[in-house]
């Protein structure tokens, strides 16, 4: 049985108004993850992965990589204990 784990990530620079939040859905749910995308008042994006843990690993590399829309400047990834989400929102 694959490891599951949560982490999340706050991702940082021109990230809110780019289609930001849609790309990490679109991401999270093709590697079969659940969690959340979420602006933040700061204009940060929050994003909660929760899964295989090889597939969250590749979704945060993705979520600073070359693909992801607009310009990012961090992703900073913390690990909490896995809470059982199922499913993907985008507030």
């Amino acid at each position: 049985m694959s490891d599951v784990v949560r982490v999340v990530a706050l991702v940082s620079g021109r990230v809110q108004g780019v289609g930001y939040r849609w790309f990490a859905r679109s991401a999270a749910e093709a590697a079969g993850l659940a969690g959340s995308a979420t602006n933040l008042p700061d204009r940060r994006v929050e994003v909660v992965l929760e899964g295989e843990a090889g597939a969250v690993r590749e979704v945060v590399a993705a979520l600073g990589g070359p693909a992801a829309p607009g310009r990012v400047d961090d992703v900073a990834v913390e690990e909490q204990p896995v809470q059982g989400v199922r499913g993907f929102t985008t507030l």
